[in-house]
């Protein structure tokens, strides 16, 4: 074989390579409101909602559901070399009056999460809308009923009650999709994206197939299918420029070895212990990222072998919610990889 031939073949190897990497990847985004300048921290303008979805068409993006991108995962599938998907919470009436129009005119899917308990109400798609959107082919997910907050337990609450209660919650809201839409949705999105792994086996037990959280990342084939990132795109995250990069970005391969959940019990800052898959990716360029501080300590985890990290914020995380992002660029320079870990402190 000639050394011409034997570039080629190299090349070619390199690009199905490649390809196989970016098929098991694909970029979820979460929307709430659109066009409704009200409410700015959770909003996207309509021209801006508009530009993303011409992105997406000029560069050949594959948009599926969430629900069809969780079942290739689960099935060992493939996706599409190019994959992203479109999410909505509450089921605003913006969706309807902002959304829609758009993503009819582009021909693309759409997963649309409901809390029951406002259909109907001042600012929220009734049932009748609802029943339209599902004939049209709009996938509809449980948000529960109330849309509390799954972690937070009532004065005197043990366990076992606080289990009946989500349980209750949860199902109530099952109860009315079926009934109203005639159909039995098996995704589901938590609440201000706070989860446990209690409320996963919650889950798991009610037979669901997946649920989307919402820290930020890019969802691979080896993701928790309990805890699906999605970029969000609201307020200062919902300009073109953040999609585009947020579009770039990959999967960084990290395995948690713990904690096993984002609830902060005890330690403030919390210690995170990764492993990742260096491949690829420049890890001496890793960085970590932390909500209102700048960046997280990371260090070589000798006791994790290989890949091991320790990351510790350099003080206690603000508010309610927060996340450790880490990001590293490819060693050859062309993409950034990216992984978020959410931290809830329920007593907030």
């Amino acid at each position: 074989m000639s050394s011409g031939i034997r570039l080629a073949v190299f090349a070619l190897i390199l690009s199905l390579l490649a390809t196989s990497a970016l098929a098991g990847e694909a970029n979820v985004f979460v929307y709430h409101r659109f066009g409704d300048d009200r409410y700015p921290s959770t909003n996207i303008s309509i021209e801006t909602f508009a530009a993303q979805l011409q992105l997406l068409k000029e560069r050949d993006y594959t948009v599926l559901t969430l629900g069809e991108i969780v079942d290739r995962l689960r099935d060992g599938k493939a996706l599409p070399e190019r994959c992203a998907a479109l999410t909505v919470d509450d089921a605003y009436t913006t969706f309807l009056s902002g959304a829609m129009p758009l993503l009819r005119r582009f021909g693309y899917p759409v997963t649309l999460f409901v809390n029951t308990d406002t259909v109907g109400g001042r600012g929220y798609l009734g049932w009748e809308e609802l029943r339209g959107l599902a004939v049209e082919g709009v996938e509809i997910g449980n948000h529960t009923a109330s849309h509390l907050y799954l972690l937070n337990r009532k004065a005197g609450e043990d366990p076992g009650s606080w289990r009946q209660r989500i349980t209750a919650d949860i199902r109530k809201a099952q109860r009315l999709l079926e009934t109203e839409l005639g159909r039995r949705p098996l995704l589901f999105a938590y609440p201000f994206g706070e989860y446990s792994p209690e409320v996963i086996e919650i889950l798991k037990g009610e037979g669901y197939r997946g649920a989307a959280a919402q820290q930020s990342g890019v969802v691979s084939s080896g993701n928790d299918l309990f805890t699906l990132p999605r970029f969000p795109m609201g307020g200062p995250y919902a300009t073109f420029e953040g999609f585009r990069e947020k579009l770039a970005m990959r999967a960084l391969p990290v395995t948690v070895l713990s904690p096993a959940g984002p609830v902060i019990e005890g330690e403030d800052p919390p210690t995170l212990r990764v492993r990742i898959e260096g491949r690829g990716i420049d890890l001496t360029r890793l960085r970590c990222f932390v909500q209102g501080q700048g960046e997280a300590a990371i260090v070589p985890d000798s006791a994790g072998g290989a890949g091991a990290y320790l990351v510790r914020a350099a003080a206690p995380l603000a508010g309610r919610r927060n996340k450790y992002t880490l990001t590293a660029p490819a060693k050859d320079g062309g993409r950034w990889y990216w992984f978020s870990q959410l931290w809830v402190n329920p007593t907030r």
